[in-house]
């Protein structure tokens, strides 16, 4: 019996395993679908600016309220360490080099994984639950190409936007702190981080936040388009996509870390 367990445990993990090769296969072949109605797309610009709207500008008060608060603790933290080295005056440098490399395009797709891409999963579930899509079909049009590939490329302009935002703000939360309530010169916080922060960083935190919203929103849809016709179903796509979103986000954010340095 413990032999025919072994082997049952076995076989359970090797299905699973193809189970996932089979999922990376079907997102890779629906990239590939996607990117090839990505240009003829954008005939209709009004759609993709639409997306844009509601994927960036609807994020915004969440976006701006995380980013002031994560550059407060930011500009605490700091403080609190570079105190016992006699280095405070550094807060603004470290507070702009985590946020602009890390902390913005990380919680910047994050965030925009809850909010954003679970409304456009729930959208193209409800669509395809409702038969929308199917009628689209039948009048043959692609739904890939007037309903899908505008909030791909939606989300893949908003999550750069919404990071430099998310930025902006977490810098002037730890200036907050760190000028207003520890009392550092403000001119020493900004020269410092003026010298620090040099362009290849802004590029690594840019190109960052590009990946980050092509990952979040290309499962968004994939889940969305391929969602059961029920509401359990659409639930369940909705779910996928937040965990998948945040796993995917974190390996990415490692392996392209390991790569700029």
């Amino acid at each position: 019996m413990r032999a025919a367990d072994r082997v049952g445990a076995l076989l359970q993990h090797r299905w699973k395993a193809l189970d996932a090769l089979a999922k990376i296969g079907a997102v890779s072949l629906f990239l590939l679908r996607l990117l090839g109605q990505c240009i003829p797309c954008l005939a209709r610009p009004w759609l993709v600016v639409q997306q844009i709207y509601n994927a960036g500008a609807r994020s915004l008060v969440i976006i701006t309220l995380s980013g002031l608060f994560v550059g407060m603790v930011l500009g605490l933290q700091g403080y609190d360490l570079l105190q016992r080295f006699g280095s405070e005056s550094a807060v603004g440098v470290v507070a702009a080099l985590g946020l602009i490399k890390e902390l913005g395009p990380v919680l910047t797709a994050l965030l925009f994984a809850g909010r954003a891409g679970t409304a456009l999963c729930s959208e193209i579930g409800l669509m395809a639950a409702t038969d929308q899509l199917a009628a689209m079909e039948m009048m043959a049009v692609d739904p890939v190409r007037h309903v899908v590939a505008p909030r791909f490329l939606g989300g893949i302009i908003a999550v750069p936007l919404l990071a430099a935002i998310f930025n902006c703000i977490g810098i002037y939360g730890a200036q907050l702190i760190g000028v207003t309530m520890m009392g550092i010169q403000s001119g020493t916080f900004w020269s410092q981080m003026q010298n620090a922060v040099q362009l290849r960083d802004v590029n690594e935190g840019l190109i960052k936040s590009v990946a980050f919203g092509a990952a979040c929103s290309l499962l968004a849809v994939y889940e969305g388009y391929h969602a059961e016709p029920t509401a359990e179903g659409v639930g369940l796509a909705t779910t996928r996509t937040v965990v998948s979103s945040a796993v995917l986000v974190l390996l990415l954010d490692y392996i392209l870390t390991a790569a700029f340095l």
